[in-house]
């Protein structure tokens, strides 16, 4: 199976669950239409993703694509990933004291077929202060980060509650994934065909 992302968190999750990959990055716009639902969004992107390295591969390399895609939703704003710093201290102080929406898509492309999931979480941030923000920001933990923030790494200081996945607030989330793996029959600890007890 191939990855159609770079991204450390989805690998590392992918490897949690004892699932074989290669990494293929997908290069895609990440630009949202005019008042496209967030849902349809996340959607829309994990599955381009999948079908853009389905896409690119020959006979001989086909094997099963798995996209997922990572946005916030804080009041009615669509947040990705920041642009700058000065873009992500002020995503951060959007989210400070708020309760904000994960959403994660996974997709998986093989042959015609193509199936999709949404996970959605919510996620409580306490008041933050500027100099909280400013200090964080200078570590670079936030770029590359939808909502400028990783809840596995320093950014969890500012998490007071989840509701949801944790996992998919990571970037992929692992209860639908294995759902989508199982749907393939592609391999993974929980549905490997050598398991015994």
């Amino acid at each position: 199976m191939y990855l159609a992302s770079s991204s450390p968190r989805r690998c590392s999750l992918l490897e949690q669950i004892g699932v074989p990959f290669e990494v293929r990055p997908a290069n895609i716009s990440e630009a949202r239409h005019i008042n496209e639902d967030p849902g349809v969004y996340v959607t829309r992107l994990a599955c381009a993703k999948a079908d853009r390295v389905w896409g690119e591969m020959t006979g001989s390399e086909a094997s099963p694509v798995l996209g997922a895609d990572t946005i916030v939703v804080v009041d009615r704003q669509v947040l990705g990933k920041p642009r700058h710093a000065r873009d992500a201290l002020q995503m951060l102080a959007s989210l400070s004291g708020k309760t904000h929406l994960v959403l994660t898509a996974v997709a998986i492309r093989y042959g015609s077929r193509c199936r999709s999931e949404v996970s959605s979480s919510q996620v409580k941030f306490r008041e933050t202060t500027e100099d909280e923000l400013r200090a964080y920001v200078a570590t670079g933990e936030p770029m590359g980060k939808a909502g400028s923030y990783a809840i596995q790494g320093m950014g969890a200081v500012f998490i007071e509650q989840i509701t949801g996945s944790y996992s998919a607030v990571m970037g992929l989330p692992l209860n639908l994934t294995a759902a989508l793996l199982a749907e393939f029959e592609l391999p993974g600890w929980l549905y490997s065909s050598e398991t015994t007890l």
